[in-house]
């Protein structure tokens, strides 16, 4: 294993995930009634500050931000650009592949009251984690598709699994994001990238295989190591997921941009951008802003903002 590069750059957060969407209104109404989430933010963005961060000329953006425990996501609508769709047959082992885990009070009544949208489902239903896997044994899960087909999790933590704050007590049915899982190529280069370039920590790790994880996938066999990674301040996480069998799937594709549907940018708050995108220059890796982009509309969550990939061309937003 590499030993983490000595670097000053550290994710303090993950501050929200950006979805793009094709019918803002449309995906409002099912995060909302399907899902829980609370409207917070609707906004409509323009100018070349916006065009120069994702990389769209022109672009002309609805954010509508949404909220669901301490956690928050932005549906992003290219109001004057047409993106393309995400493949509708795309696999849980393409690398493009990323889902939000979100995390339920009681996984049978989640289920039921979901079953009731329009839903696609990855699982056959929910799925228990057997106890020959100690890391993850009694977690419940079950994967779906929302109305532009991104990829969702439900996710039932038992009393010794997951983070403290999803067993208090609350009558809430959906409580929050634990994470957003990507499929990668390989461990070792993300762990580059994600612990020893950004100062993500590695938290436990399992290899998850057999029946169970077949049905979770909706794939005929199923064997991944799964490498959960958080930020220095705790909260919303990344897990990264490594598919041994059946293999890797098809590679993200070079042309698709921020205003295609499959885009998912997760929003890290670092403690030094300018350090931060100065050593991942050095490193090769891909920038899709032009530069660090600097905002001075108050009404705009964060001051300071570049949008880079990751080895496998999953998006992030750095941001101050």
């Amino acid at each position: 294993m590499n030993t983490p590069t000595d670097t000053n750059i550290k994710v303090q957060k993950i501050s929200a995930i950006g979805l793009t969407v094709t019918n803002s209104d449309r995906s409002l109404n099912f995060y909302q009634e399907a899902l829980g989430f609370e409207l917070i933010g609707d906004i409509t963005v323009e100018g070349q500050d916006y065009s120069d961060l994702e990389g769209v000329p022109g672009a002309k953006i609805r954010i509508v931000t949404l909220q669901l425990g301490d956690e928050l996501i932005e549906l992003m609508e290219y109001l004057n650009i047409e993106g393309k769709p995400i493949p509708s047959d795309s696999q849980s082992n393409d690398l493009w592949f990323q889902h939000l885990a979100i995390v339920v009070s009681d996984m049978d009544r989640a289920y039921a009251h979901l079953r009731s949208f329009p839903i696609q489902p990855i699982s056959v239903e929910p799925q228990t984690i057997p106890h020959s896997n100690k890391a993850s044994a009694g977690v419940r899960a079950f994967k779906f598709k929302d109305p532009d087909g991104h990829d969702l999790e439900l996710i039932w933590f038992p009393l010794d699994k997951g983070q403290d704050k999803w067993h208090q007590k609350t009558n809430r049915l959906f409580l929050g994001i634990d994470h957003s899982a990507i499929a990668i190529s390989n461990t070792e280069q993300s762990l580059h990238f994600y612990r020893d370039l950004l100062g993500m920590q590695i938290e436990g790790g399992s290899l998850n295989q057999g029946e169970t994880q077949a049905r979770l996938d909706g794939l005929p066999q199923a064997k991944v190591q799964v490498t959960p990674l958080r930020p220095s301040q705790g909260g919303l996480g990344i897990e990264l997921l490594d598919y041994l069998v059946p293999g890797k799937g098809r590679p993200m594709p070079s042309d698709w941009k921020s205003c295609d549907i499959a885009h998912v940018q997760i929003e890290l708050v670092v403690n030094d951008i300018e350090q931060a995108v100065e050593i991942l220059r050095q490193n090769g890796v891909q920038f899709v802003s032009l530069r660090i982009v600097q905002f001075s509309d108050r009404s705009f969550p964060y001051k300071h903002a570049c949008l880079v990939k990751d080895p496998d061309e999953h998006t992030l937003l750095l941001i101050t």
